[in-house]
């Protein structure tokens, strides 16, 4: 049994690996050829009778790393100079203005139409709003590099600003003075716990000589993080200040603080930290879209009570997209299609309490709605042809 788990695994994680190599000739997102490998893998274990223990357990605990993870990821690549702020800006907006906009537009929706109390209605409507960079940031390595960098700033900030709203409506019933001035210390709370963390890593990471050094610094990340989380804090910040921190180090001034790091060794180990978290992210991210596949029932994904809502919220998200692209005056085509939902939906959903679901967003809509989006990208890359990059 154990020699089958572990032959299972290895057959699973190279063909996840295959797809991530194979995306950039076929221009078909790794992440839909992982969940349509998961749910045929379901299909066949049923057909010819094979028991599969419970893993839905797993689920959440993989998806929680990989976001931590696929976030370090993304901040580590993320430039901050003077140079970016114009396109820091825009990715920041287009982050953000989705989250409130088609939040409050599902929230109206189910409030006026299907009676749902506002505040439930936009609790539940937000892990919907945001663009999962567990998807968008590798599903994008084939497009530009100034599209790239905007699809990495704006799925990073959008996962951040998302998990940091659906914190705020999970912790307060009611909204007001109070409950805002209480998230908003402990907003501070967190940026002061992030700086000291982070500048303890860092030189953890610059003074640590042992031939293990990476795989524990990820390890006091993901604790920083849990911890956080049990404290009822937004743990992303931290984990964005961290990589924003030691992934510019050369752009930061010359203090005695920076000094210390020795920034030409440091920036050396950053890029080996850099490949270990990358490896792991894809490691744990693939098998989070696998094991998500397979849990996949065909009621759910062909559910017809709940394809019109799906199909008329994926609509809302690209139109209102190609507005805000529009606004932003933001004239490349590929980027319109990046906008999927995933881990970080899928992770938010399973989140909220049960007695705190509302009947209208349920696990039908989260799965259609995350696999539609999906095959949108993937059209959108596939139609997409690649202008050649001014190298001067």
């Amino acid at each position: 049994m154990t020699i089958s788990i572990i032959i299972s695994l290895c057959v699973l994680i190279l063909t996840a690996y295959i797809f991530d190599v194979s995306a950039a000739k076929t221009r078909i997102p790794s992440v839909v050829l992982l969940l349509m490998l998961g749910f045929f893998l379901q299909i066949a274990a049923d057909k010819i009778g094979v028991l599969v223990p419970s893993v839905n357990e797993i689920l959440p605990l993989l998806g929680t790393i990989g976001l931590i993870l696929v976030v370090l990821e993304g901040a580590l690549e993320l430039e901050i100079n003077k140079s970016k702020f114009p396109l820091i800006l825009k990715a920041t907006l287009a982050a953000i203005i989705p989250i409130f906009t088609l939040g409050f537009g599902v929230s109206y929706y189910l409030n006026k139409i299907e009676g749902v109390p506002f505040h439930l209605a936009f609790y539940n409507a937000i892990p919907l709003t945001i663009i999962s960079s567990a998807i968008a940031i590798p599903s994008a390595a084939n497009l530009l590099k100034s599209d790239r960098d905007f699809v990495t700033y704006e799925s990073s900030l959008s996962d951040i600003f998302g998990v940091i709203l659906f914190n705020f409506f999970s912790a307060n019933e009611i909204i007001n003075f109070k409950s805002i001035s209480g998230f908003g210390s402990d907003l501070i709370f967190m940026l002061s716990i992030s700086f000291i963390a982070t500048i303890v890593l860092a030189l953890l990471l610059d003074k640590i000589t042992h031939h293990v050094k990476f795989v524990p610094i990820i390890v006091c990340v993901i604790l920083v993080y849990a911890i956080s989380k049990v404290l009822h804090l937004p743990g992303l910040i931290f984990i964005l200040i961290f990589g924003l921190f030691i992934g510019n180090i050369d752009e930061l001034p010359r203090n005695r603080w920076v000094k210390k790091l020795h920034p030409t060794k440091f920036k050396e180990s950053v890029n080996k930290f850099k490949e270990i978290n990358t490896e792991l992210a894809f490691l744990i991210r693939a098998m989070f879209f696998i094991l998500f596949g397979f849990l996949i029932k065909t009621s759910d994904l062909f559910n017809p009570d709940t394809i019109i809502l799906s199909v008329s919220i994926t609509a809302g998200i690209y139109l209102l997209r190609l507005i805000i692209m529009f606004l932003l005056k933001i004239k490349n085509q590929p980027i319109l299609f990046v906008a999927p939902r995933g881990l970080i939906t899928i992770l938010l959903f399973l989140s909220i309490p049960e007695l705190q679901r509302t009947i209208f967003i349920d696990k039908s809509v989260v799965v259609q709605v995350v696999v539609l989006t999906a095959f949108v990208m993937m059209f959108g890359m596939i139609s997409y042809k690649k202008p050649q990059e001014n190298i001067n």
